[in-house]
């Protein structure tokens, strides 16, 4: 059921964790003794609930809140706990024998995080997903090794953050009995993880950590007991500069016969695109030191060795192992793709994870929700109004830029907007304070819930994120926002978090972290061009305002992610471990380009459910839990998945429909792909039969596989040995082949535009594009395109075209197509009640006929 504008904008805790001691000098063998107890109640009603019918007198000694300096909590056992390291007597349960001094200097060392017990505390259970995927992956491992011992099965977890890969993947390496297991990553700043999850937790009792961090031998490590090695490809795959050969410190990785190897962030190629993308608005230099404090100065290396040995592991990290495990949170290249089969693959996505906490809440509403602390997400969009559209419209739609109209000069104090009055006015709207609006809500008889004035909305304002375009704008917005007509704002701390000077990587959040404090009785906005966007933790961030452009929905929910970290207090009372406070139940994120933003919703919904053949159905599925709510100008509304997709799609101008068809991701041009062709004399008639491709001659295939792998060998063997001639002949090769490559992508590509121009020329709707094209009107399908559906189909099956990416282009232009004729009270197809797309076929809502 659609929920209300009341359940989407549910109520923010208020609620606070203190620690409180006290004394009575009523009970003798407590004499000289502090109770120690925390609550979110007030403190004495608290005191008073405990003490039951036996109500004592009391001195309340210490009341002080249990918040540490970077707003995480700490319980009333840590302060007994470190009473007790000081030496004091625990004399029974929550008394300690010691003075409200000792209280208060144990709660300050806590506070300020000086002290960090090493002791394995942990005992937490998987959860149900990350023992679903222990055993799937290894029920999978254990028959590819029944088959054949010597194979080395591949799995991949796709699994947002908050799923717990580290710990869920030494559990299955407990189950499969690995000894030896190596994680390997491109990003060093996730080691934290892995190294704390092994080293507190009871069940991995005896395991050895090792990594270039730790430091410590691991070939003199005891063989009896579990051994983890952490390491960067950066450093693995690093070579020395004298020899060209592996690091000698390193030789002991390649030698060693591992029982599992864990790739963590996989596909670091989406994530360095997303990088990019998220980096991008930063100066040139920032945006390079931004990327190699990411993934260090070995990515194009390592990109060009996947797209030529198709992702072989051992030729481009020389390792051995029985069995690969990898783990990424957007995979969608690998799942789109069909790198991975269904029976390789476990899914946790966001719908998953607030599907678990909606049945669990259900069928279990007494018992504690180990899901119930993740919020559920909103993506509230605004209409902007025409004098402020009119000033950054772009395209046939006037599609709102983000970037134009945010765009700024200058940098420092002396930074400015180009549009400075239109900002203003936009600060104006978000705050419910601009005139025409409310000219507007008056007549609507209702305001809608602007971000800055809706009074469900404030709290949740309080901690926000603005993702700027760049670091001007950065500037330019700190600058307008401390003017002093905006006399509003000022309750605001605003922190500048771009630019030189801002801290490269993690380095940025330190100073963010002591702004907002306890995140209680701070308010901060938090101004950023890409830092902070990924990696990081900030359980007070709320909500985010999407000021900028963002072109794949990858990027965009890495960044939006980053206000779903959960803040709540497990046992508030220190009397039912079973109880939570939630003080964040949902996380907002802010857009003012609709169009843009549904399009990437639409696109992310598809993207995480690529098996679905209706997209509409995969939409639907993400929105039960990401629900969008839309101000068209006057009214906020929310919007269901046909909705969203019609909007997506109605705002989407043919040309850029059009690039759906001229885009290289429908195509496969690696190298296995190209040895398929050439192994096949048919594959490679066909291909002579396209357009362009005689001119480019049949050669061409061979050339591209065989000088891109001569040229990783050679690169690979002689390393830095290779002389100046060597490298300008190698990078004269590299053009050639790259060249090459280009030159077929473009004649396949060539090719697929001409699918649309068929599309419209067929009336067939209801069959899917694959039967029009092969059973019902083959000799038009050769017409147009030049190729025999015979060649068409073999083609397909040796994975040149990509099938997935033509239905989700074939849905765009069917729905493009009727809502066009439709909006003009055309009817193309009367009585049509099903979508053909390229091999599927999707039903049409009965209410939209």
């Amino acid at each position: 059921m659609t929920k209300t504008i009341e359940e989407l904008l549910p109520e923010k805790s208020q609620a606070r964790l203190r620690i409180y001691a006290w004394s009575t000098t009523e009970i003798k063998k407590f004499e000289g003794c502090l109770k120690v107890g925390q609550t979110t109640q007030e403190v004495n009603v608290r005191i008073k609930q405990s003490q039951g019918v036996a109500q004592v007198p009391y001195i309340l000694e210490v009341d002080e809140p249990a918040e540490r300096f970077d707003g995480s909590f700490f319980r009333d056992s840590a302060v007994r706990e470190r009473l007790k390291q000081k030496g004091f007597e625990n004399v029974e349960l929550e008394w300690m024998r010691c003075t409200a001094k000792d209280v208060l200097t144990a709660i300050r060392e806590l506070q300020s995080g000086t002290e960090r017990s090493i002791e394995r505390t942990e005992d937490f259970k998987m959860r149900s997903e990350q023992s679903a995927a222990v055993k799937k992956t290894a029920d999978y491992f254990n028959s590819i090794w029944a088959e054949n011992k010597n194979s080395v099965p591949r799995f991949l977890w796709n699994a947002k953050m908050r799923f717990g890969k580290t710990f869920a993947s030494y559990h299955l390496a407990k189950k499969l009995d690995a000894k030896k297991i190596l994680v390997v990553t491109f990003k060093p700043a996730v080691e934290d993880a892995w190294q704390v999850d092994l080293e507190s937790h009871i069940d991995f009792e005896g395991w050895q950590y090792f990594s270039k961090a730790v430091g410590g031998d691991p070939t003199k490590a005891n063989k009896k007991n579990p051994l983890v090695y952490f390491g960067s490809f950066q450093d693995l795959l690093g070579r020395d500069k004298a020899t060209g050969t592996i690091k000698a410190k390193n030789e002991w990785v390649h030698t060693t016969n591992w029982d599992l190897v864990i790739f963590d962030e996989y596909h670091f190629g989406a994530w360095r695109d997303s990088a990019k993308e998220l980096f991008e608005g930063e100066d040139s230099s920032e945006a390079k030191k931004e990327l190699a404090n990411e993934y260090g100065d070995v990515l194009d290396v390592f990109d060009e060795a996947l797209i030529e040995l198709s992702g072989t592991e051992t030729n481009f990290l020389p390792i051995s192992t029985r069995g690969y495990l990898y783990l990424s949170g957007t995979p969608f290249k690998a799942l789109a793709t069909g790198e991975f089969i269904e029976e390789q693959i476990f899914n946790w996505t966001y719908t998953d994870e607030q599907k678990a906490k909606e049945t669990f809440s259900k069928k279990h509403p007494d018992k504690w929700n180990p899901y119930a602390a993740l919020p559920e997400m909103r993506l509230l969009t605004y209409q902007m109004p025409d004098e402020i559209l009119a000033i950054a419209g772009q395209g046939e739609f006037d599609e709102f830029d983000l970037n134009a109209f945010f765009e700024a000069t200058g940098s420092g104090k002396s930074a400015v907007f180009k549009y400075k009055d239109d900002v203003q006015k936009w600060l104006d709207i978000i705050r419910g304070a601009y005139l025409p609006s409310q000219v507007d809500a008056m007549k609507m008889g209702r305001r809608p819930p602007f971000p800055y004035s809706d009074t469900r909305l404030l709290p949740y304002m309080q901690h926000s994120f603005w993702f700027m375009p760049n670091v001007a704008s950065c500037h330019a917005m700190a600058n307008l926002l401390q003017e002093k007509h905006n006399v509003y704002w000022h309750d605001y701390q605003v922190l500048t978090v771009a630019g030189t000077g801002a801290g490269i990587g993690l380095d940025a959040l330190p100073p963010v972290r002591k702004a907002i404090g306890s995140g209680f009785d701070t308010k901060t906005i938090t101004l950023s061009c890409g830092k902070l966007t990924t990696g990081v933790t900030v359980s007070q961030w709320s909500s985010m305002l999407m000021l900028r452009n963002l072109n794949s929905p990858e990027t965009y929910f890495q960044a939006a992610f980053r206000v779903q970290s959960p803040w709540a207090i497990k046992n508030p009372n220190g009397d039912n471990p079973h109880q939570e406070e939630i003080l964040k139940p949902a996380c907002f994120v802010f857009d003012f380009a609709p169009t843009r933003a549904l399009r990437q919703i639409a696109e992310y919904g598809a993207g995480l459910s690529p098996e679905t053949s209706d997209p509409e159905v995969a939409v639907e599925e993400l929105v039960k839990f990401l629900p969008v709510l839309a101000y068209d100008g006057s009214n906020m509304t929310q919007i269901d998945a046909g909705g969203i997709l019609d909007i997506a799609m109605a705002g989407t101008s043919a040309t850029l429909l059009a690039r759906k068809w001229q885009s290289a991701i429908l195509v496969n041009v690696d190298n296995d792909t190209l040895r398929k062709i050439m192994g096949s004399e048919e594959a490679m008639n066909a291909v002579m039969n396209i357009e362009g491709f005689r001119s480019l001659g049949s050669e061409v295939f061979e050339t591209v596989v065989n000088k891109s792998e001569a040229v990783r060998d050679t690169k690979r063997e002689k390393g830095e040995k290779l002389t100046e001639k060597q490298k300008r002949e190698l990078t004269e090769e590299e053009k050639e082949y790259k060249s090459k490559r280009k030159q077929i992508q473009e004649k396949l590509v060539k090719f697929a535009t001409r699918i649309p121009a068929f599309m419209y020329l067929t009336d067939f709707r209801e069959n899917t594009l694959r039967d029009v094209i092969t059973k019902i009107e083959p000799d038009l399908f050769k017409s147009v395109t030049g190729l025999t559906v015979k060649d068409f189909n073999l083609l397909v099956s040796l994975g040149v075209f990509n099938a997935t990416h033509m239905n989700q282009a074939v849905f765009a232009f069917r729905r493009y197509e009727d809502a066009s004729l439709s909006y003009t009270g055309i009817d193309s197809h009367p009585r049509l009640r099903h979508y053909g797309l390229y091999d599927t076929v999707v039903a049409i809502d009965a209410e939209s006929i």
